[in-house]
């Protein structure tokens, strides 16, 4: 088990590219925002500190609050700049990969943009069917963002991921250089430690 999760992890680390398995009608609508600043924020939350709570719209249609996982769940949150993007449509289907890591270490990941939900929609059904839950944190413009400290000056959100405990305290960030994907191995290495 093992053996095969790291082997995919392996895999889609070396095919990976921007839009990697997409198709050519979906790579002709990403958006080449250019390089940007890497990190344009002041962090608001802390490793060991309880993470804000919140309550998002899915795309799914449900209403999502991280409270609603105390208990029962580790969560992961995926901040990411904006849909449509090159960065970010190659960063969430990675996801799927590893499902299995999160699903191991008794855990669920919520993305989260500042899009509306009709472009969430969109762009989620172009990527293709992701496991997770999509949120929008679009009105209040960045309310959620803002709680952690992650929404850029330009009123996108950083490139972030934490990881939250079931009792709901945060036990990793990365504030990741917007223009790169995060590891995914340091994600599954973080992950693993919740059973420690």
């Amino acid at each position: 088990m093992k053996k095969l999760l790291l082997l995919k992890i392996l895999i889609f680390c070396l095919i990976a590219h921007s839009a990697y398995a997409l198709s050519e009608a979906y790579k002709n609508n990403i958006y080449n925002t250019g390089e940007l600043k890497p990190v344009d924020s002041v962090l608001k939350v802390k490793v060991g500190k309880k993470a804000p709570d919140f309550m998002l719209k899915a795309v799914s249609g449900k209403v999502i609050s991280l409270k609603d996982y105390h208990g029962k769940k580790n969560v992961v949150i995926s901040f990411v700049p904006a849909a449509w993007t090159p960065v970010c449509s190659d960063q969430w289907p990675g996801y799927n990969i590893v499902k299995e890591v999160f699903d191991l270490n008794d855990a669920v990941l919520l993305g989260i943009t500042v899009d509306n939900i009709p472009t969430l929609y969109s762009w989620t059904n172009q990527m293709g069917e992701l496991w997770f839950d999509v949120l929008s944190d679009f009105w209040p413009h960045g309310a959620v963002a803002e709680k952690f400290g992650v929404l850029r000056t330009d009123g996108m959100t950083e490139r972030a991921l934490f990881i939250i405990d079931k009792k709901g305290f945060i036990r990793y960030i990365d504030v990741h250089n917007i223009n790169q994907r995060p590891s995914l191995e340091k994600l599954v290495k973080e992950l693993k430690k919740l059973n420690k």
